[in-house]
């Protein structure tokens, strides 16, 4: 299944979602940093959350409690490797040589990140 892309807006709602795990309109409103947007907003993000399949709801009388249909750790995954596709070939090699050219990332940093690699599989085998 394709992940879509979350819009800037939408990406906030669905943090704050993820963390609460479920959570009614007004809920998620009170996580928002001030200037809190409307609730109006917040109502219509939701819907177009739910439409793009992120997530789902469960009614209590005429209230919505929403809840993450697609994992934090899905869309990750989906936008990590849509960025690796779109800007570097699809090659995590030039991505991560990319960053070492740009001096974002250290040889300490690639070391560890080496041996997170290599924890990683063993514990996959």
């Amino acid at each position: 299944m394709e992940i879509k892309e979350l819009t800037k807006a939408e990406e906030e709602v669905m943090q704050i979602l993820w963390r609460l795990k479920k959570a009614f309109i007004k809920e998620i409103l009170e996580k928002f940093d001030e200037p809190k947007p409307a609730y109006s907003t917040v109502s219509t993000m939701i819907r177009i959350l739910l439409e793009k399949g992120f997530v789902n709801y469960k009614v209590y009388g005429r209230t919505y409690q929403y809840f993450p249909v697609i994992s934090k750790d899905d869309y990750r995954k989906s936008q990590m490797s849509s960025f690796v596709k779109d800007y570097f070939s699809n090659s995590y090699q030039k991505m991560v040589s990319f960053f070492a050219r740009e001096d974002s990332i250290t040889i300490k940093d690639m070391e560890e990140i080496m041996e997170m690699l290599k924890r990683d599989r063993k514990i996959k085998k």
